[in-house]
């Protein structure tokens, strides 16, 4: 069932032209990935989607009753409620109900002396209950709960006021409030923004279970790639569709390119033949030749041409290193580092050796940045040594640009810290980056993210380091930016130390993944899909000694336990048999009346009564399977006896 269709949607904006003729059917339930280079029209497109702009021409077709929600890279929190209060607005509904509940179960309990107002009441309360269950309205508070510990609030700070959180903060909030209102069109621009590793996991799980459609915007790879089952690429003002993640929509898209280069260059070619055709039908000059040319002529005139295949412009760059380094690179010894009395982490310790290629990843605050600033020399450490090798030389690439200085041009930005560069060089260079003509003379503080990035990298290509430690180096770079970045890196003689939160960027680029914590860090061999297998597997309670015997930890603890229990006596375990079986007992008898007291009217009509209900009949719950693991040992215990 198709959910949206555009056809021949066509927007500009004054003389600048942003979308021609674009096409897209998107079906109820897929997710599909929305890219293509910055200032493509990708956010043109989305607003004209929600119904934010109008194109210019152009016709959108949207599912009758179809709820369309959209997360903007611009948070729009700006009331004086607090995160808790925020959220719970999406329930208001759901809340209207519960307190109409209350309200018929104190009249029904008025009017007991009346058979027929009572089932009257009776059957309407049953039809609310029905809608307020189906509405999840005993579900709310605990999704806001799941919603906000997902995307990396801390617990208790529901109570603080929304609009005193920082942008990227107010971006999360918005994000969280619009997955709990569950639109069927659910619309994301770079949703991935401000969220660590783990809060973009938990949202890649979130929306792969996610019941509607998602249409979502991301430079984010790996994201796209765990999502999404389709892609469309915005190119060249067209959007073209594509099935798969966004690895088959790599190859898809290289595929049908060399198609076209190929199908483009055979037309050429038959054009050019019957042209020459034309031509010495022409050179005869009689009367019969003329006519066979002419009839050629309409011919070729009435051939729908193909138009000649362009792709976008892409950065062009390799880093090389000027002298090789000794086999030790950089050895960190006992770092710790703290601010204003919180320590962000201690007992740090890392041997990077030549050709090393070393990604850092954690949760946020837990100090990368500031790590990678100690190495470079920015900041000192609290206690600890940085060492160097021999002739290493540090290259550092600052995701917040501060080496640049916004009141030069570009051309000189580069030309201060090289003279000895002719222009001609220096223009090359910035050409490489796709900064030409009248770009050079722009002001840096004016440029865009993409563009700061790119002409700090220039920079860094130039001084040919040996050593380089890249600070979120894919942050504000394209899609191709980033492929070529990569490619660059696979090809750099020397040693990589790299802050990312980029999985796809760690995956092409690291042979080992550092995983920081205020305790330390912790070494993985590979890149970042070895690293999530490692961890999955010491979360299933594997250890490397366990592995080779073929045991678990679980299943190493329960054989510890059955040692301890077969030195007692015999009739030490009988009686502690027998004490879990009355245990047992006693524990099913409290389940039992706790079930029976949920069914009570003066229970199941009290919030209060049955919220302590139904904790009192989990916490049993619980024991008792507790219970059942200790007699199932003891049995056994006592049948080897």
């Amino acid at each position: 069932m198709i959910l949206l269709t555009l056809q021949n949607i066509s927007k500009s904006f004054v003389m600048n032209e942003v979308l021609r003729d674009v096409n897209l059917s998107l079906q109820a339930g897929s997710r599909m990935g929305l890219v293509g280079v910055n200032g493509s029209g990708k956010s043109t497109l989305f607003r004209i989607i929600a119904g934010q702009m109008e194109p210019d021409s152009g016709t959108l077709s949207l599912m009758k009753g179809a709820r369309v929600g959209m997360l903007t890279q611009d948070a729009d929190i700006q009331s004086d409620l607090t995160i808790q209060e925020e959220l719970e607005r999406v329930f208001e509904p759901v809340r209207e109900m519960e307190a109409k509940l209350r309200r018929m179960e104190a009249d029904m309990a008025g009017v007991h002396d009346d058979p027929e107002t009572f089932r009257q009441l009776s059957n309407a309360y049953t039809r609310l209950m029905d809608r307020f269950e189906d509405a999840g309205g005993y579900e709310w508070p605990s999704r806001i709960q799941g919603v906000l510990a997902g995307l990396g609030f801390a617990r208790g700070r529901e109570n603080q006021p929304a609009s005193k959180l920082s942008g990227g903060e107010k971006t999360r909030l918005c994000l969280a409030r619009l997955l709990l209102t569950q639109p069927d069109l659910l619309m994301l621009d770079e949703p991935t923004n401000h969220l660590d590793l783990k809060s973009t996991q938990w949202l890649e799980d979130t929306l792969k279970k996610y019941r509607g459609t998602v249409l979502v915007i991301s430079h984010d790879r790996y994201f796209l790639n765990s999502v999404c089952d389709c892609m469309a690429e915005l190119s060249m003002r067209r959007l073209t569709q594509y099935t798969g993640n966004y690895d088959q929509f790599a190859v898809q898209r290289q595929a049908n390119l060399e198609r076209q280069i190929k199908e483009y260059k055979l037309q050429q070619a038959e054009i050019a033949r019957q042209e020459a055709i034309i031509a010495r039908y022409r050179m005869y000059n009689r009367e019969k030749s003329i006519k066979a040319a002419e009839s050629r002529e309409k011919r070729l005139e009435k051939l729908e041409r193909i138009e000649k295949p362009v792709s976008e412009q892409k950065v062009r760059f390799n880093f090389q290193a000027r002298r090789r380094t000794g086999d030790d690179v950089l050895m960190l010894k006992g770092l710790q580092k703290g601010f204003e009395g919180r320590i962000l982490f201690e007992n740090l310790d890392l041997h990077l050796r030549a050709g090393d290629r070393v990604a850092i990843i954690g949760p946020n605050g837990v100090g990368k940045s500031t790590l990678l600033n100690i190495v470079a020399g920015k900041l000192p450490a609290d206690k600890g040594n940085v060492i160097f090798g021999s002739n290493v030389d540090v290259g550092y690439y600052d995701q917040q640009q501060a080496q640049l200085h916004p009141e030069k041009d570009v051309l000189n930005e580069i030309w201060d810290d090289f003279p000895r560069l002719e222009v001609d060089r220096v223009r090359g260079v910035l050409a490489l980056f796709l900064l030409t003509g009248d770009d050079v003379f722009q002001k840096v503080g004016t440029l865009s993210g993409g563009e700061r990035g790119r002409v700090a990298l220039a920079k860094l290509m130039l001084k040919q380091d040996n050593l380089l430690l890249l600070d979120e180096p894919t942050n504000h770079l394209d899609m191709d930016s980033r492929e070529v970045l990569e490619a660059a890196l696979d090809d750099f003689d020397g040693t990589l130390l790299t802050v990312s939160h980029d999985r796809y960027f760690i995956n092409k680029v690291a042979t080992r993944v550092v995983e920081m914590t205020p305790e330390g860090a912790r070494e993985y061999l590979g890149n970042y899909d070895n690293y999530l297998e490692k961890k999955r597997l010491e979360e299933a309670g594997i250890e490397e000694a366990a592995a080779q015997g073929g045991m678990t930890r679980t299943q190493q603890d329960k054989e510890k336990r059955m040692k301890r229990l077969q030195k007692e006596s015999a009739k030490a375990l009988r009686q502690k048999l027998a004490q879990a079986e009355a245990d047992i007992a006693a524990t099913e008898d409290l389940i039992a009346k706790l079930e029976s007291d949920m069914g009570l009217p003066e229970i199941y009509s009290n919030p209060a009564e049955s919220a302590r209900v139904a904790r009192e009949h989990k916490d049993a719950q619980a024991k008792l399977d507790a219970l059942y693991e200790d007699w199932e040992e003891l049995s056994e215990a006592v049948a080897a006896l």
